[in-house]
């Protein structure tokens, strides 16, 4: 099918790109030289952006788009994605008509943000097209761990039982003291998601317990005062006993605490 756009001895042609973050911002850029509003939102004039060849295949390889950009602008900072907030954000690249933004769009690519590099002045991301997805496995490996994800599919667990929402006391670069201490012990495993201030939206998960001070996983980026406001989710071991005694759902436990494992192969009669 042709748009009737791009028939004509001359087009005006440009790049459109809209990325939508999983917390819900989304931005778009244009290569044009002028801004240009469609559908309600603003693509900002962007002519470094550009993708590398862009390859259409009836197939389902992955074809190795990469997309580069430049650092300049405020709305993709460098400490924003190290910090994670574009992981896996949906990118749509299209061309369109800069003389009619309305007249209709030419889908060139579909997909979510891979890994990223960085240079002195931009940054390099990969594309991860949907088929992507169907290199997962079909069918899990077992282990003797639960595979399901606390709260998640397959766990069956209600997460607002076990969500809790407090406020910071002292922070250092890898831990925090609340200002209330909760019930020793369970958060271990768990996780931590901020809910103001500079980190507002992004999640750390919590290694270690003791009274109200938490242990992070990672560093924290920005400067934490007292008072911020976090939203803590117990945390699980994955283990059985821990399923079975501590939340009594046994019947969800999603791995094999009692399958032989690789080393029953090399027991032989005789051996101790």
């Amino acid at each position: 099918m042709t748009d009737d756009w791009l028939i004509g001895p001359v087009t005006a042609t440009a790049y459109g790109w809209r990325l939508e973050r999983n917390d819900g911002v989304t931005i778009g850029f244009t290569s044009h030289d002028r801004d240009v509003v469609i559908d309600n939102l603003l693509y900002s004039s962007r002519p470094g952006m550009v993708p590398t060849s862009i390859v259409t295949s009836t197939g389902l390889e992955t074809d190795g788009l990469e997309i580069a950009g430049s650092l300049a602008s405020d709305m993709i900072r460098a400490d924003d994605l190290r910090a994670g907030r574009w992981d896996n954000a949906r990118l749509t690249i299209f061309l369109f008509d800069w003389s009619d933004p309305q007249a209709g769009q030419r889908i060139l690519a579909v997909g979510f943000l891979g890994a990223v590099s960085f240079s002195q002045n931009g940054f390099s991301a990969e594309l991860n097209g949907i088929a992507s997805a169907l290199k997962r496995p079909v069918v899990p490996a077992t282990s003797p761990t639960c595979r399901a994800t606390f709260c998640g599919s397959g766990c069956g667990l209600n997460r607002r039982r076990f969500t809790y929402e407090a406020a910071i006391a002292v922070s250092d670069i890898d831990r925090i003291t609340l200002l209330t201490a909760p019930v020793a012990g369970i958060f271990p495993f768990g996780s931590l998601r901020w809910l103001d201030g500079d980190l507002c939206g992004l999640r750390n998960n919590i290694l270690g317990q003791n009274g109200s001070e938490l242990w992070l996983s990672e560093s924290i980026s920005a400067i934490v005062p007292p008072g911020t406001r976090v939203e803590l989710i117990e945390g699980c071991d994955k283990s059985i006993a821990t399923c079975a005694g501590r939340f009594n759902n046994a019947i969800n436990f999603r791995g094999e605490p009692y399958l032989p494992g690789n080393d029953a192969l090399t027991r032989y009669p005789g051996a101790s």
